[in-house]
């Protein structure tokens, strides 16, 4: 007979009969899938406040440039705008200019502590309008005076407005006076001088509009300056003669002695070009 080949060992047993040995439990292979292990899939979710505050940011962020490009556009818009008016009209300011003072009356007392002021101050005024098409509306006008030295007020005047047409000369008189104004003694007895000339600066202030056909612009403050203006007072009234009888005789001329002086004024004809500037008040400032 031929022999038979018997295998030199028992082949391995199954995973569940090795792990379980003998001692009865019993495992099924392959493992049901309620006791599979399955690794959980991780999913980061971010902070509800972090997400909430990125989409602030990011919605301030969009809000300030369209804010900002909308600023661009209007200042862009603004500039077209301005050039083409420029080159259109040529717009120039207009000029004023002092065609002649008078110093009429003048009157400080001599009190060292608290002197008074009496003055009267006439001059004539010429605006100038040297634009083809534009025209300019003014309000009242506000003048005032000082000397030009120690800066010791001489009274204040209105003048009424008017419309200044295109290449119009306008000419207006005002009258700058002061009745009983304190002034510092220190100042007032150096720069006022009963006798002689002395330079005073006059200033006037009002609110003037464009006009350009039927277009009208807000109207916007206008300041005049004009200095280097010399006055000269009016001559002191003669004081009368009396006789031994005390009859009155022809008045006498005599020296300027008397606090009071009120005669004929020299008149200034002179013309005193005026500068002109435009004051824009942004919120509390005034430029």
């Amino acid at each position: 007979m031929a022999d038979r080949v018997y295998p030199a060992a028992k082949p391995n047993p199954p995973p569940a009969m090795a792990n379980g040995g003998g001692g009865g439990a019993t495992g099924s292979f392959p493992a049901p899938k309620p006791q599979m292990y399955q690794r959980p899939i991780y999913r980061p979710q971010a902070p509800a406040k972090r997400r909430r505050g990125r989409s602030c940011r990011c919605s301030f962020c969009c809000c300030f440039c369209w804010a900002l490009l909308v600023v661009i556009l209007l200042a862009l818009v603004a500039a077209v705008a301005g050039g083409a008016f420029y080159l259109i009209y040529r717009p120039h300011r207009p000029s004023f200019t002092v065609s002649s003072v008078k110093l009429a009356a003048l009157n400080l007392s001599s009190s060292a502590t608290a002197p008074v002021l009496t003055d009267s101050i006439q001059l004539t005024v010429t605006a100038r309008n040297p634009n083809k098409k534009v025209v300019y509306v003014y309000d009242d006008f506000s003048f005032s005076a000082a000397t030009a030295a120690n800066a010791v007020p001489l009274g204040d005047a209105i003048a009424p407005g008017f419309t200044h047409e295109a290449g119009n000369t306008t000419v207006f008189t005002a009258t700058i006076a002061a009745n009983a104004l304190s002034v510092d003694p220190t100042a007032a007895g150096s720069d006022i001088k009963k006798s002689g000339t002395f330079s005073v600066a006059i200033d006037a202030e009002t609110r003037a509009g464009v006009k350009v056909g039927s277009l009208r612009t807000k109207k916007i403050g206008i300041q005049v300056h004009c200095e280097g203006i010399k006055v000269t007072p009016p001559p002191p009234p003669p004081k009368p003669v009396k006789g031994k009888n005390g009859t009155a005789l022809d008045a006498a001329p005599s020296p300027a002695t008397s606090d009071t002086t009120a005669a004929t004024a020299t008149v200034s004809t002179a013309a005193h070009s005026c500068k002109v500037r435009v004051r824009v008040k942004i919120w509390k400032w005034t430029f």
